[in-house]
Parts: structure tokens; sequence; C-alpha cells
């Protein structure tokens, strides 16, 4: 058995609702406390002792290095003249955020890694002005996502504005002429009675050269804390949308205004169990892209103006409607004078798998499909609003001002999927050509013959559920090592993508499951709401009945089998290991939510009550304390191996629920596997340097591979 360091079970049981819920660990949620300091610093060195005997460690690390030294490029954002592109070559930490010109002359614009050497400081968000002259972006250090936002001229690369901060991943609307913008700030501490102010925030419009703490504040006065803001602004600045949402809850409230009337926000949609996104297009129409009676989401137009006069939702008018099988998930319009007539791109996802159809803007009519590399994902996409700026499309009946106020005729597409790095693909609607624009620098060629298969299986309910298996095409036809992966949680969908994790797992003989569980955005906002609340029981159990068919099907063993989850999927993956731990031989949970009785006083906890519910409630209490991993530990089980791992910087989950559980389990288990945490200071929960991926990615690998027999 594994000798596990001293932590002390207190007698501490509180009476919630009626029940009693014990917390014995409740002292590891305080990290100042010196008990924890050396509990921590003891799991350290046990964490340290079992990774120098896991014998595929440095093998997986320095294919990882490989694999990732590819590189990655983004879609480009084009304003004025000029392209906005984060690449990060091979060798390269972070991307590096450039900008092209026409000419293909390039420069560097932001460069973290010149920054802040150690590597700890990230590029959160950035957003060119409308001429591309400027450019307004935030950046935060350690990986807590406390940015600080700066304004650059993008000719000089001088600083030109005072620096804003108490931001975290806000949008930019920027004024038309590049005066100023809106954005979103959360309050100054101390100015709140319930001492959360960062979870105030309201929207305030900034102007250059202004001091910040006297901006202008636009919406969002009284609303209570955990409230979100989306802010869109038409390209002639007349009309200011604003979206309205507490938490991540999967409903909006919309508004418009006229700026160029009386400025006043109008209800667009209020109180209504839906979401919806307002954007006006340079034609003068407002598109909103809802699932208001369409879980699938469709496309609707309407006349601002309208909007602002008090029209009601009777008079939006669907122009893509609803598929029955695709989930629309984003939209772009062509309407260059080089066109015979305006166009409509419509990015959607077929039970995971990306694609994208051009329609006819006008009518919604599908014209046909753009034929994409495989069945992978449309990652980013973007269209160009002034490509007509070219001197062989201009002649002299083209009127400059026609110039001005008109789109062009193409668009970018992210792509990717399990072994194509993310590539960037350019369609010229004047042509129909759809080719590669950009692509990593780096090559990496995997080193088998990957075979990924798109099957479906039967959760405990009679659910279809769907899942992708990655192997080796020529992979021996028995049991082998397998990875499944899951997440199942706020509308996010789990598709196919470039995965060095994958195809370093798969070149060592291994199998790589990705299950697209209810509670994610794989069918639609009914298949997300299937798997929340009181429903949350369907993801575990898809994941559970993921992990049979796997077995059944004679791919692996129970034995054989590893679960990976992080975030919302670490939460997952410590339920099934605590519901079912015959079914796992090794877990790995990373950032995980595990107790979920006290979840919402930590981190971004509060923000989350739309998709788990809140322990304050009794009804939501009882569901809640049903799965919580860390209230359904239970001595004298044979728990799997597992590996936490938890970051200090780590600003949405805290630390404290991995620390928690690891007691729990450490204190429980009847088997010899080791529970083990690993924790990693000044990153957060996102972004982080290459090298810092690689080395945790790398133990990872190397855990599973150590602790899952072949």
């Amino acid at each position: 058995m594994v000798s596990y360091p001293d932590a002390v079970r207190v007698d501490l049981v509180e009476q919630l609702h009626g029940r009693p819920v014990p917390d014995p660990y409740r002292w590891l949620e305080d990290t100042s406390d010196p008990a924890t300091i050396a509990w921590s610093a003891a799991q350290d060195d046990l964490y340290a002792a079992a990774r120098a005997t896991w014998p595929r460690l440095d093998g997986f690390r320095a294919r990882l290095a490989e694999l990732h030294a590819v590189g990655e490029v983004g879609v480009p954002t084009w304003r004025g003249h000029r392209a906005f592109v984060l690449r990060r070559n091979p060798g390269q930490e972070h991307g590096v955020l450039i900008t092209m010109q026409p000419d293909g002359l390039e420069r560097v614009l932001i460069d973290p890694m010149a920054i802040d050497p150690a590597g700890t400081t990230t590029l959160d968000f950035y957003s060119p002005s409308p001429s591309g002259n400027l450019l307004a972006y935030g950046m935060s250090e350690g990986g807590t996502e406390q940015a600080v936002i700066r304004v650059m001229d993008v000719e000089t690369g001088e600083i030109i504005d005072t620096p804003i901060d108490r931001v975290r991943h806000t949008p930019i609307a920027w004024l038309p002429d590049d005066s100023g913008f809106y954005f979103v700030r959360s309050l100054p501490d101390g100015s709140m009675d319930d001492d959360d102010a960062a979870l105030h925030r309201r929207i305030y419009l900034h102007m250059l050269g202004a001091d910040p703490e006297f901006d202008e504040l636009i919406f969002g006065n009284g609303v209570e804390r955990v409230t979100y803001f989306h802010i869109e602004i038409s390209d002639d600045g007349r009309w200011l949308a604003v979206s309205q949402s507490r938490g991540t809850d999967a409903r909006n409230d919309l508004w418009l205004a006229d700026r160029h009337g009386t400025g006043k926000l109008v209800a667009v949609q209020q109180g209504v169990d839906a979401l919806a996104f307002l954007t006006v297009e340079r034609d003068g129409l407002a598109y909103i892209l809802t699932n208001r009676d369409a879980p699938r989401w469709r496309l609707c137009v309407i006349d601002p103006a309208k909007l602002v006069a008090g029209a009601g939702y009777d008079a939006w008018r669907t122009l893509i409607p609803e598929d029955p099988i695709a989930v629309l998930s984003n939209f772009g319009i062509l309407d260059g004078i080089e066109l015979p007539r305006p166009l409509l791109l419509a990015v959607r996802t077929r039970h995971a798998i990306g694609e994208v159809a051009v329609h006819d803007r006008e009518t919604g009519a599908p014209i046909h499909d753009l034929a994409l590399p495989g069945l992978g994902t449309v990652s980013d996409f973007s269209v160009r609003h002034d490509s007509v700026r070219n001197d062989s499309v201009r002649n002299d009946s083209v009127r400059d001002d026609a110039i001005e106020g008109r789109g062009g005729h193409e668009a970018w597409i992210g792509y990717t999927d399990f072994t194509t790095p993310d590539r960037i693909l350019r369609y010229d609607a004047t042509t129909g050509l759809l080719d590669v624009w950009a692509a990593p620098e780096g090559q990496a060629e995997a080193t088998v013959k990957v075979r990924t298969h798109h099957v479906t299986y039967k959760s405990y309910d009679g659910t279809d559920v769907r899942m992708f298996v990655v192997s080796a095409a020529d992979r021996a036809n028995a049991p082998a090592p397998t990875v499944l992966y899951g997440y199942g949680g706020f509308n996010i969908s789990s598709q196919p993508g470039y995965g060095p994790s994958i195809l370093a797992w798969v070149e060592a003989g291994g199998v790589y499951a990705v299950a697209n569980l209810r509670g994610g955005g794989e069918e639609g906002e009914s298949w997300h709401r299937a798997g929340m609340r009181d429903s949350k029981q369907n993801v575990f159990d898809d994941l559970h009945a993921a992990a049979d068919w796997l077995v059944e099907q004679g791919l692996t063993t129970h034995e054989q089998l590893g679960i990976y989850g992080g975030s919302n999927g670490g939460l997952l993956v410590g339920a099934a290991l605590t519901q079912h731990p015959e079914k796992y031989g090794a877990v790995v949970c990373s950032a995980p939510l595990l107790d979920m009785i006290r979840y919402e006083q930590f981190g971004l906890g509060a923000n989350w009550h739309g998709e788990y519910g809140s322990a304050a409630v009794p009804a939501e209490f009882e569901w809640l304390l049903a799965y919580s991993p860390y209230h359904n530990v239970h001595e004298g089980v044979s728990y799997p191996a597992v590996a936490f791992t938890v970051f200090d910087g780590d600003t949405r989950v805290d630390p404290l629920h991995g620390r928690k559980l690891c007691a729990a389990l450490q204190h429980a288990t009847s088997s010899d596997r080791p529970i083990l945490i690993r924790r990693e200071g000044s990153v957060g929960h996102s972004s982080r340097a290459v090298s810092k991926t690689v080395d945790l990615a790398g133990d990872m690998l190397a855990f599973l591979d150590a602790n899952l027999p072949r």
C-alpha cells in the first residue's frame, strides 16, 4: 500500500436542509493554514517520487514537444487594409499577434515572451479598431485571467492611452471613428456590501485620452452580481446591442439602441428562457441568431428601426430555419460589389462535425455546401469588410463611397481534425474556390496511420450517444490501454481537433475515445438541458455507458480503461470514479469541481447556478449531494489510480476541490493504486506556455501508461 501524508479528519458536520453533511477536510480550503502548507509540500514529494518510476515519461514528453512544435495559426481579423493574426511558430512558447499588410509585409505587435520571458503572462483578448490603426488588448499574469486593457498605435507600437484594470475577457465595441469603445469592467474593491466586487460588472464607454475612473456608465447599474454582458455596435455606429445573462445561464435579455436617435436601450427579448444574439449588418438589417423555439438554432432578420419602435417577437422573420439535425453556430455575410448577389455563409455542426453552407442572403435559400478537408471542426470563422479595395476590381464606374460601404467576397475558415493542426482556409465567392490560406510552419507526421471511427452507443436510458474512437489503423484486434475523454456541460461541444496527447497515446499503442455526452452542445440546446441541473446524472451515465461499450467491443477492459476530464469534465470523472470505481483503472482529474455543496463560495462558482443548481435551495441541494464526488467517498472501496492536477493561479475553479477529494480518497481507498495530486504555480485555468503544456500532458500520459496494464 502507498503511504500517504497525514491528513487530520476533523469532526465537522453541518446540518443543511435537515441533512447532516460531513466535511472532514474543510481545513484544506485555507492555503495559508500551516497544516495545508505542510500537507501540500508532502504531496509534492509523494508525486515527485511516483513520477520518477513512470517508464515512458521522458518519451512522452519528447514526443509531445515534437507534436506541439508544429505551431499554430489563427483566423485573420481584417480592419482597414490590415489583417491581425495570432500565430505561434515552432520554438515559440506563446502565440504572437502580428499584423499583415496587403503586400504580405508582416510585423509583430505583441509577443508575450518579449514582455515576460518567464512565460507566465498571456494575451487574453484583442480587438483592432475599425480603421485598423489602433489595437485594444488585454493581458494577465500568472494564469489569473485578471487582465489590463491597453491601446496601441498599430503603426508605431506605442501605448497611447491609460491602462484599464478590473477586466476579464471583456468584449470591445469600438466607435466607428476610433475615438473610443464600449467595454465591461468590474466594480472596484470595497464598493459593494457583499465584498465580491469582482463579480459585479457594468458596461462603460471609454473615450481615448480620458481617465478610465470617470468613464460613462452605460448599462448595468443595480444588476445582481455574476451578470455578464455582450456588446455589439454596427459598422456605422448607429446601432448598439446589449445582451445580459446571469452567469452561464442558458437564457439572456437583449436590448437595442439607436445612437443616432434617442439612444435609449429598448428591450428586444426579456424574461424568455432562450438565447438570442443581435448584429446589425451593413445592409441595415438586424440579424438575430437564436434558439428560441429552435433548439438547434435559426437565423432571423428584422429592420432594427422596427425593434426600437416596439416590434415584438412575432415580427422576426426566419431567414435560415432550424435544421432537424445540424446545429447552426455562426454566420457571415459576403456582399462585395464583385458578386452578382449578396451571400450568407452559415456554419453548422452535424453530430459534432463542422460544415459551412452558402445561402442567398436575401431569401436564405441554400446554394451549396463547401467541401471541407475531412470530418473535422470549423474552429473559427471571419469575413473581410473591405476586400473590394483591390486595384483588380476597381474601375472608373465604381464610386469611392460604394467601395467604402460594401463588404467583400472572401471568408476565412479555421479547420482542424484529430490529426490535422489548425489550418486557415480561404473561400473566394467570385470563383467558388476553397484553398489553404495559412498553415502552421512546423511538420510532425504521426508515426502510425491513424484511423477515426464515429460511433453511436446506447446510454442507460436508451438515448443514442455518439463518440469518436481514435486508434492506429493496423492495431491488433486485442484489448488495449484506452483513454476516454468527456466534458458534458455548459453547451460546450467535444469536437475533433488536433491533439498532440491523442496522437502520442495512439502512437504508443493505445486507443483514445471522445464521447459527445449530454450537457454539451453537440445536438443543440435540448441536448444541453438533458445534462444540466436535475438531469446531471445523465452525463455521468453517458460516460459509464461509453466505458461499457468500449469494453463490450473488445477495444479495452475495465482495468485498462482510463478516463480524463478537466474543469466541468473534472467533475465528470470525479463523479464517475466515485459512482463506479470498478469500471476504471486510472483517472486524470484536472482543475476539477468536486465539492458541489460549497462550490458556489469559491472562484467563479457563483456564476454556475444555472448549470448545476444551488445548495441553498433544498431541492437543488438534494441532487447536488447525490453526486457530489467529495461527499460520495466510502471507506474500504478499491478506488482506481487517480491523478489530480491543480493550478495555483486558477481563479475559475479553486484548487481546494482537488485537495479535499485527494485527501478523502487517500484515506478511504483499499487498493494499492496511487492517489496523487500535481500542483503547479504561476498558471491558471486556461492559457499557458507550450513547455508547461508539454510537461503537464507528458506527466498525465505517463501516469496513465504506468497504471493501465497492457
